[in-house]
């Protein structure tokens, strides 16, 4: 995340940390001698880089990149917005969350896990050198605050994943043995569930980060990736939005919507980013992604991870998913095929005739059908224009390497992944070559999006359809749709036009035919549910969103099954397996429950 010490301090912040072993609470102290070595301040921001860095793939844990924060395997596979892609026979653990035939056996289910708290296990020993060392550290309070905000993001993902009943690990039971006996479970067998422990986390963090670090002087100035009070309270927002959601009568739910609305003001209101620019959406959809010189700090960044290319690094910088997974074969980048968005994902972008989604998308042929030789688009039905930000189509621009319009390198089994291309976050072909932005397959070092200012605009409208202020809801959704219509794939040969509702004119020298409108109002709360649903699918498809949101709402059953019905009809035989609505949350990994040896009890979802 740091942009200038993240890779060559990696090799010293090593010497003080050990990788997970099968056991995420059988810990190796640092040794005496390379931990008094590095107790001052140079020292110690070399061991924070480490727990920084946890926030990018944690290849260390999957080179697959399943763990990473993108959450590209869990929420977009597992969640219906992309198929697994390659061939079925290839990585057969991510074959079974894509079918939903996963177990607590699953070893990319193991493999979050372990991620989980391999990060928190850096971040406590920050704190513990910290506190061995405060007098010859410059900003203690700061370098800890840094390291309770990391451990808040990734207890934050521990607990979307695996419910809010697991171990927290404290500092205390950090320092106390090499494999602490932490439990999920209380002296009488009831459930120890952690919400307030994370929220406190991100609260310390928030009230001792600093709003910018451009003004700062000494410590950390200036250097843009690392965290802000505004990163720690859009976390705690989101972890307020999710306390509070039903998931389906489980995970301890509690009321704080007020606690997540009176955050998320202050950060529409007040908000800046780590470079001291005021929260705004950017004012195109499409600068968000593929190039570090258009997408990184565009006033949308509430919480970026921010990426840098240095040397002949490869691997570290690939956000989404290990170097390869999601890329075209075509690009000559060397891709392997996965990650591919789905018939039914691209089809929710269909639209009637006031540019509004489509509520029966689903009644309709996939946008793009194999014909003979090639694969055959239909340009000509109207969709939301963000549909070719989120998915490569045969017929459109791929960025700048050119019009896919065979088969060849593009799909690697279009019988088992469809006809649809990872497109989000890949980088363009001018950038490939330069070291400053692009190094190699899936090394691109425009900043990763964890929030953007549109989530925190969602997100308060989310707590405004809760608090039945349907104006304020309309309002914030339209927002975003109207950021949505300010932008376009062009390609002037296709002939197609861009019928924009929200400007009232059509623009000619488009890829397809686009067409985007505003919500007039909204009848009551469910309806404006419904729509902001819709709006968020769109608006961060391919963001690893989708699971995580229908399995707090509580509607992931009907979501899923109502999907693989349509997907399931283009891949006969595939979708076999009925997605049982108590699964809001993953299983605990069933090797950390026997390893634990009674001290972890499987979550109430998967018992």
């Amino acid at each position: 995340m740091k942009k200038a010490i993240i890779y060559s301090a990696m090799a010293l912040a090593t010497l003080s940390m050990s990788s997970c072993g099968d056991d995420f609470l059988l810990l190796e102290p640092a040794g005496t001698a390379s931990e008094n070595a590095l107790l001052n301040t140079e020292g110690i921001d070399m061991v924070l880089t480490g727990a920084y860095s946890s926030l990018n793939n944690m290849n260390q844990t999957g080179w697959m990149g399943y763990a990473a924060l993108s959450n590209y395997c869990f929420g977009d596979v597992a969640g219906g917005d992309a198929n697994k892609g390659s061939q079925s026979s290839d990585q057969s653990d991510f074959t079974a969350i894509e079918v939903y035939s996963f177990s607590a056996a699953n070893s990319y289910i193991q493999g979050k896990w372990a991620a989980v708290y391999e990060a928190v296990k850096r971040c406590n020993n920050v704190i513990d050198m910290v506190n061995k060392a405060s007098d010859a550290v410059d900003d203690p309070d700061m370098i800890k605050a840094e390291a309770n905000f990391i451990k808040g993001v990734w207890m934050f993902e521990g607990i979307r994943m695996f419910g809010a009943a697991i171990p927290y690990v404290t500092l205390e039971d950090y320092q106390a043995s090499a494999n602490p006996q932490v439990s999920n479970v209380d002296e009488s067998g009831n459930y120890i569930y952690i919400w307030d422990k994370v929220a406190a986390d991100l609260q310390s963090a928030a009230s001792k980060l600093p709003e910018t670090w451009t003004n700062k002087t000494g410590y950390g100035a200036q250097q843009y990736g690392r965290a802000t009070c505004w990163m720690a309270k859009a976390m705690l927002a989101k972890l307020y939005l999710y306390w509070s959601s039903p998931y389906n009568g489980t995970n301890a739910t509690e009321d704080h919507w007020n606690d997540a609305k009176t955050l998320l003001d202050d950060i529409i209101n007040n908000g800046v980013d780590a470079k001291g620019k005021k929260f705004q959406l950017a004012k195109t959809y499409g600068e968000l992604f593929n190039n570090a010189a258009t997408s990184d700090w565009t006033g949308e960044s509430v919480f970026d991870v921010q990426l840098t290319i240095q040397g002949t690094q490869t691997d570290s910088n690939a956000p989404i998913y290990s170097p390869a997974v999601g890329v075209p074969g075509a690009l000559g980048m060397g891709g392997w095929g996965f990650y591919q968005p789905t018939y039914e994902f691209v089809n929710s972008f269909m639209v009637d005739e006031d540019g509004l989604p489509l509520a029966n998308y689903t009644d309709y042929e996939p946008r793009t059908v194999m014909g003979n030789p090639n694969p055959v688009t239909d340009l000509d039905t109207p969709l939301d224009p963000r549909v070719d930000y989120c998915a490569g189509r045969f017929g459109v621009p791929y960025l700048d390497w050119g019009i896919p319009t065979s088969i060849g390198g593009w799909v690697r089994d279009y019988t088992n992944g469809g006809l649809n291309m990872n497109i989000k976050y890949q980088a363009r072909k001018s950038d490939y070559g330069n070291t400053a932005v692009l190094n190699a397959v899936g090394s691109n070092a425009a900043n990763y999006h964890v929030i953007r200012f549109a989530d925190i605009l969602l997100m308060r409208a989310e707590v405004a359809i809760h608090e039945k202020d349907l104006d304020t809801a309309l309002k914030l959704i339209n927002q975003v749709r109207e950021r949505a219509a300010n932008s376009f794939v062009k390609n002037e040969a296709a002939g197609k036009t861009f019928d924009n509702k929200v400007t009232g004119k059509t623009e000619s020298g488009a890829a397809a035919n686009y067409r985007i409108g505003l919500y007039k109002s909204f009848a009551n709360a469910t309806e404006a549910h419904t729509a902001l649903e819709r709006e968020m699918r769109a608006e961060f498809g391919m963001e690893g969103h989708r699971w995580f949101d229908i399995a707090r709402w509580g509607t992931v059953g009907k979501v899923l099954n109502d999907y693989r019905a349509y997907e399931g009809t283009y891949f006969p035989g595939k979708f076999g397996n009925v997605y049982n609505e108590n699964w809001v949350t993953f299983p605990i990994p069933i090797t950390e429950i026997q390893t634990a040896m009674g001290r972890f009890v499987q979550n109430e979802n998967w018992k």
